[in-house]
This record gives C-alpha cells, structure tokens and sequence, in this order.
C-alpha cells in the first residue's frame, strides 16, 4: 500500500506547491519533535494531523501520503508497562479498603492517577486504532464501497494488459511479497513472528491482503 501511495503521489501529482509541502515537512518533523518529548496526548496529534493533512493536500501531493507517514510516526509504545499498571491497581485497591477512603482531594487524585495509568499503557497509536475502527468499518468503508459501486465491468476487459498486472500482483504478489519480505526480516533479526502465528497462517493472511481496491480506484481516477 505504501508502494502504491508513493506512485499515486510521485507519478500523478500534477502540479506542486513547495510552500505547502514545506509547511506539511515541518509539520511531520513536529510531530516527530512531540513524540521524542514524550508527548502523549492524542487530541494534539488530531490537530497537528489535520493541519499537516490539509498542506498536503494543498500542495499538490495526494494526502494520503500525509496519512501514512502520520500513522508511522505515531508512538506505538506504552508509556506504563503492564507489571506497572498492575502494581499501581493493587496499591489502589489496598487504599480504597484501608480506612482512609473519605472521598476528599487525595482520593480524587489517586483516581485519577489510576486513570492516567489505564489509559498510557495502550500507546496513542493502539488508542487511535481503537478510537478510528468503529468509524472506518461501519462509516467510511461502507460509503466508499457504495460509492464507487458504479464501475462497469466487461468480461473482455479482463483480457486487458492492466487487468492481468492488477489479478497477478494482488492474487500473487501480495502474499509472495507480504511472506517473502517477512521470512528477510525474521532471518535478519528485524522482526519475529507474533506468539501464535505461524508461516501458513501468515501466508493466508498475504492472500487476504489481496482483496483490495483502494489503490487501483485512486489511480484509475
């Protein structure tokens, strides 16, 4: 999908604006500046997101790009590790049974540092994922499918040249390339499979990640 976003952005971008790209490359690198700082909050990626979107989109690069990079720049670590967040739950807990409890200043602030510790062990990405599925599997996916549900299909059309290259690379090179690129990063140590997962499985997932037409609707418009 990156592959295909870089195409659309680098072969059918038809003029391009530098000073709004300019401003959308600082925007990323402030974004990265905010995630070394240890910036948690969401709500401030969503506003520095929408400003960077918007460059992009001005500048003549399809804007899809600005969400890629987004997403990848986003922290996707905890800010609290699980063992943590159970040893702050079990002093909590300790706390409300003791006699202490008087639902005064200090107990509010105990609440609310269980809070803040419920919520920074899942990292702003994991929250944005959470946050957007609902969203994209009922709202956005729907009305893009409905949307484009017009496209004619002629069976001599799949004779075509660019029909082929679209049925090869997405029922072939999707899972050849999804497994044979994750075999690389495995054998170099990069990455490892997920507890539970296994080659197969993984394989069956590359075949599933060729159902897809996102891409081929944005550069067939």
């Amino acid at each position: 999908d990156i592959g295909a976003i870089l195409v659309i952005a680098l072969g059918y971008a038809s003029h391009l604006n530098l000073e709004a790209l300019l401003l959308g490359l600082v925007g990323l690198g402030f974004v990265r500046g905010l995630a070394l700082l240890g910036v948690r909050s969401v709500p401030i990626y969503w506003i520095v997101g929408v400003a960077i979107w918007l460059t992009f989109h001005a500048s003549g690069v399809h804007a899809t790009v600005a969400g890629v990079i987004l997403g990848l720049l986003t922290p996707a670590h905890g800010w609290i590790s699980a063992g943590r967040l159970h040893v702050i739950v079990e002093q909590f807990a300790a706390y409300v049974q003791g006699e202490r409890w008087n639902n005064g200043e200090r107990d509010h602030g105990a609440l609310r540092a269980i809070e803040v510790a419920a919520r920074e062990t899942l990292s702003p990405l994991e929250r944005l994922e959470i946050g957007l599925h609902p969203w994209v599997s009922f709202v956005i996916m729907p009305l893009f499918a409905l949307a484009n549900a017009g496209v004619s299909i002629n069976i001599m059309d799949f004779r075509e040249p660019v029909a082929v290259a679209v049925m090869v690379g997405l029922g072939v090179g999707k899972p050849v390339g999804i497994v044979s690129f994750s075999w690389l990063a495995v054998r170099l140590g990069i990455a490892k499979l997920p507890e539970g997962v296994s080659w197969s499985i993984l394989a069956a997932g590359g075949v599933l990640a060729g159902i897809g037409f996102t891409m081929a609707l944005f550069i067939a418009g």
